[in-house]
């Protein structure tokens, strides 16, 4: 199932992730090609086995370019078929916690002994070793220990969760990133290797100016609304019709800021003003005057103002903005897959853009062990050896 020339179509993949975190990792890897496998549950177990779900919109955005197949890795039948796919697999990625695969005796030492080039790729929630190792992780736990609630929302309002999965979103996205690194030495050394994140760690890494700021200077961030941490002005301004956010906190966009805004010398040149610092102590008062000039006109009108004096400034948009703007229209962010049932559907799109090896949305979500028979005959098994792993419950 090779679909040549997108750029990782030479490497096969088996995904034996549930939740969001390790299957946005192998969404990845599927979405520029790589032959992937996703093993499910068999029905009757956790497997997604009703149309509702996987048609609803979180599945079906995170298991396209994946094939289905059920495999009961309890029994001792479906270890086997697992091991027999692992001697050609590149890469494994599961995000169990730690303790999981060990039990189920398919880690990472069991498959190196199957296949010394496999890749085994594993997400937890807060790492493989240490004293929360063995508890269940999800995205908004690791928000909160990794730091980020602390810094998100408006002073003094206590911490807020950020609005989207984002520990989930990141760990999947390094560990792809890891995988990918593994391949590519796997290439110089011949060996694969155990690649392995977690939510809490992938956390701390986002925050990265955040935490330099700690542990550079012993500074502890604080929660600063829609200001910038450091760089003043950089924030949210009302305009006549809506909100702009303006960022020029240089002294070179802060001085093209104040003459766009009609003020240049009174607050361009304003000794008060002249460093980062001293905008930083009277960020209140200097918040204030720009928003007093920018309620006077629309969110288009300094835009367009702002984009002809090389003053960074934008709208600030509902989703459905987001789509609609002419921008946006012209990155490939929506691309379509057709599903049998419910026709062409729009789905997330990738944001690397690569011009001779592009994105190409190759399938929808298949349904629950949709290519299991298919997937065995492919491995070497009989039609009465497939019969009887459906009959036995290996499949």
């Amino acid at each position: 199932m090779v679909d040549a020339p997108m750029p990782l179509s030479r490497f096969k993949v088996i995904d034996l992730c549930r939740a969001r975190a390790g299957p946005t990792c192998v969404r990845q890897l599927a979405d520029w090609g790589a032959q992937t496998i996703k093993v499910e549950l068999p029905p009757g177990g956790t497997g997604v086995d009703d149309s509702e779900t996987r048609h609803g919109f979180d599945f079906f955005n995170l298991h396209r370019n994946k094939r289905s197949m059920t495999l009961n890795l309890k029994s001792e039948e479906g270890k086997k078929i697992l091991f027999k796919m692992a001697e050609t697999a590149d890469v494994i990625v599961e995000n169990y916690r730690p303790d999981v695969k060990h039990r189920l005796g398919i880690d990472y030492e069991v498959m190196k002994k199957i296949n010394p080039r496999i890749v085994y790729a594993s997400l937890s929630g807060f790492g493989q070793t240490g004293p929360y190792s063995g508890r269940a992780g999800l995205d908004q736990i690791a928000q909160g220990l990794g730091g980020i609630m602390s810094v998100t929302g408006l002073p003094g309002q206590g911490p807020v969760r950020v609005g989207i999965p984002i520990c989930d979103l990141t760990s999947g996205l390094l560990l792809a990133q890891g995988v990918m690194m593994a391949l590519l030495e796997r290439e110089v050394s011949g060996q694969g290797q155990w690649v392995h994140t977690s939510l809490t760690e992938a956390m701390i890494q986002l925050m990265d100016l955040q935490v330099a700021r700690y542990l550079k200077d012993g500074e502890v961030p604080k929660q600063e609304g829609n200001n910038h941490p450091t760089g003043v002005p950089t924030g949210v301004f009302k305009a006549k019709d809506g909100l702009i956010n303006i960022q020029a906190a240089t002294p070179h966009l802060f001085k093209r800021m104040a003459v766009a805004l009609g003020v240049g010398e009174k607050m361009g040149e304003n000794p008060e003003y002249a460093n980062n610092k001293g905008r930083r102590e009277h960020r209140e008062r200097l918040n204030g005057e720009i928003d007093a000039i920018t309620q006077t006109k629309t969110m288009k009108e300094w835009i367009d103002i702002f984009a002809k004096a090389g003053v960074p400034a934008g709208p600030i948009y509902s989703v459905d903005q987001t789509f609609a703007d002419p921008q946006i229209k012209t990155l490939n962010m929506d691309p379509v897959v057709h599903h049998p049932e419910m026709g062409d559907v729009r789905i997330l799109g990738q944001a690397v853009k690569m011009t001779r090896t592009p994105q190409r949305m190759r399938m929808p979500t298949a349904e629950l062990g949709q290519h299991t028979d298919e997937i065995l005959a492919e491995y070497g098994y009989s039609k009465a050896e497939i019969a009887a792993f459906h009959k036995n419950g290996a499949v």
